[in-house]
C-alpha cells in the first residue's frame, strides 16, 4: 500500500503531518505485509514515480477532492503527527474516515 502524507520537512524522524496547503514536503509512505518499508518525499503530492493509493490529512477540514477524484482512499489523523504514529495508526486501522 502507498500512503501520501503532507508534511513540514523531509527529516523521517523529526517530520510531523501538516495541512495540505501548507506541506513542504510530501512523503509516500510504502506498507507492506504489516510494516514500513520505505519512505520516499517529493516536493508535490504527484511527484512520486507510482500513485499513492491513500492519503493521510490532519483534519476533516482539508481540501481532499483532488485526491478523491485520483481515487485515492481519504484518511484522518487526528492525533497521530509523525510517520511513526501515522503508520501504526494505519495497521492498528486508528485512523478515521473523513467525515463530511
Amino acid at each position: 500500500m502507498l500512503v501520501l502524507v503532507p508534511m513540514d520537512s523531509e527529516e523521517v524522524q523529526e517530520a510531523q503531518i501538516t495541512k495540505v496547503l501548507e506541506a513542504k514536503k510530501w512523503a509516500q509512505l510504502r506498507i507492506e505485509e504489516g510494516e514500513l518499508v520505505e519512505v520516499l518525499h517529493s516536493d508535490t503530492f504527484d511527484g512520486f514515480e507510482n500513485w499513492s493509493e491513500a492519503v493521510v490529512v490532519c483534519s476533516d477540514s482539508e481540501p481532499v477532492m483532488q485526491f478523491m477524484e485520483m481515487s485515492m482512499i481519504v484518511l484522518v489523523a487526528h492525533t497521530q503527527k509523525t510517520i511513526d504514529d501515522i503508520v501504526e495508526a494505519y495497521l492498528f486501522r486508528e485512523l478515521h474516515d473523513l467525515a463530511y
